[in-house]
């Protein structure tokens, strides 16, 4: 009898398996296309490094302004001419423009004179600049002044060419 029950139920079993059994679909769907990778991100090139000097150096300086980093003066005079004006000016432009940028005027002489009188020159000609550049809104707290006299020439003939080229007030960025 059991063997009879046992039959019985591996019949209904797989009648039942059979049953649920499934056919084959006579067409296969079509193959589901993998979806198109999804484009990369763009993104904004990385930034150039500058080109050219560093802002807060004497060549960004030189560069910005041109020959303007020097004003020049007639002989035993430390009057602003309308030369140098325009110079003090484009140097004007530029502190205006970076604030944080402190900066010495450098009064020269030529060699003639003692050494006392062509420092006191000297003085006075960066004093000249200084005030003038205060006058056109630079901070005179970011101006130092001192006067080398004819301690370091630029010209080192002693011909009046080589004493124009002496006879000056130049502006030189402090490097912090």
């Amino acid at each position: 009898m059991n063997r009879k029950i046992a039959t019985i139920l591996l019949l209904a079993s797989a009648t039942g398996l059979a049953a649920c059994a499934k056919k084959a679909p006579e067409t296969l769907p079509p193959v589901a296309e993998a979806p198109a990778p999804a484009p990369a991100p763009t993104m904004a090139p990385p930034p150039l490094p500058p080109s050219g000097p560093a802002v807060g150096t004497q060549e960004h300086f030189a560069q910005a302004v041109g020959s303007s980093t020097t004003i020049y003066f007639d002989t035993d005079r430390f009057n602003i001419d309308t030369q140098d004006a325009a110079a003090l000016q484009a140097q004007a432009q530029y502190f205006a423009r970076y604030p944080q940028i402190t900066f010495t005027i450098e009064g020269h002489a030529d060699e003639r004179g003692t050494r006392e009188y062509n420092l006191a020159l000297g003085e006075k000609r960066a004093d000249s600049a200084h005030a003038y550049l205060v006058s056109l809104g630079v901070d005179s707290s970011r101006i130092s002044v001192v006067s080398y006299g004819k301690e370091r020439p630029v010209a080192l003939a002693s011909d009046e060419a080589a004493w124009a080229q002496n006879r000056r007030a130049a502006s030189v960025i402090i490097n912090r």
